[in-house]
């Protein structure tokens, strides 16, 4: 008869400790652009600035104010880079492949913490790269161009991919489906939202993030749509960590 593999580890040894934040921080990143979706949404996020620039100039006349400009741009690319953190995490119940990843470490919570800092960190990085490809194509637009306050709007545009990222992370968490939850945050972002504007204003100044982005490049550092873009960061990563740990892996 052969004999039982025991599954405990053998005398002498010690079972191999969890990976440290910083290495699942890193897979996490590696595993967001490893997908045809993921790398499609990274190449959006960093060409749209530019492309809206080139097509605006087309038909445009005077000075180009360019913080302005970078901040509609910026917020257009928050808009994608939320569905990076959705496909991060939706994703992978969608896929099933969120039964490997809870095998090789159970720790829901430590991974949705790694899978939050990956998207911060690649929300940052390719907004960025996107806000400096677009200040080049205003540098290189015929057009003269107003420099004044673009060094706020970068960083303002830097800070809202982060958060939008992280947000779009805890979104797919909390609902678990990629298409439901890309549909759903868009359909109110830019549906519900735009209509909130026109009958209910001071709701909407509450509440929506994409107006509170522009805000932000525009009118420089207020409480009110900080503590909006906060808000949606904090509630929907919450939201996101609770129900991942309650819901069965199947």
């Amino acid at each position: 008869m052969t004999a039982a593999v025991s599954l405990l580890p053998a005398a002498g040894t010690s079972r191999p400790g969890a990976p440290s934040l910083g290495t699942l921080t890193a897979i996490e990143i590696r595993k967001s652009l490893s997908t045809r979706s993921g790398k499609a949404v990274a190449v959006v996020a960093v060409l749209l600035g530019p492309i809206g620039v080139l097509i605006g100039s087309l038909g445009g006349e005077g000075t180009a104010p360019g913080a302005v400009i970078l901040g509609f741009t910026g917020m257009l690319t928050s808009l994608v880079l939320l569905a990076l953190g959705v496909l991060s995490t939706a994703g992978e119940w969608t896929h099933k492949s969120v039964q490997v990843t809870y095998l090789l470490v159970p720790q829901r919570l430590r991974v949705m913490s790694a899978k939050a800092l990956a998207l911060a960190v690649q929300g940052a990085f390719l907004a960025a790269v996107g806000a400096a490809s677009t200040i080049t194509m205003l540098w290189a637009i015929p057009d003269p161009v107003s420099w004044t306050s673009i060094g706020r709007a970068i960083a303002v545009v830097i800070a809202a991919g982060a958060a939008m990222a992280v947000t779009g992370a805890g979104i797919g968490a909390a609902l678990g489906n990629s298409p439901a939850a890309l549909t759903g945050t868009y359909l109110l972002l830019l549906g519900v939202m735009p209509i909130v504007h026109v009958f209910k204003p001071a709701i909407a100044d509450k509440l929506d993030p994409v107006t509170s982005i522009v805000d932000l490049t525009q009118f420089g550092v207020e409480a009110r749509p900080v503590l909006v873009i906060v808000g949606w960061v904090v509630v929907s990563t919450v939201v996101g960590a609770v129900i991942t740990r309650r819901r069965a892996v199947q």
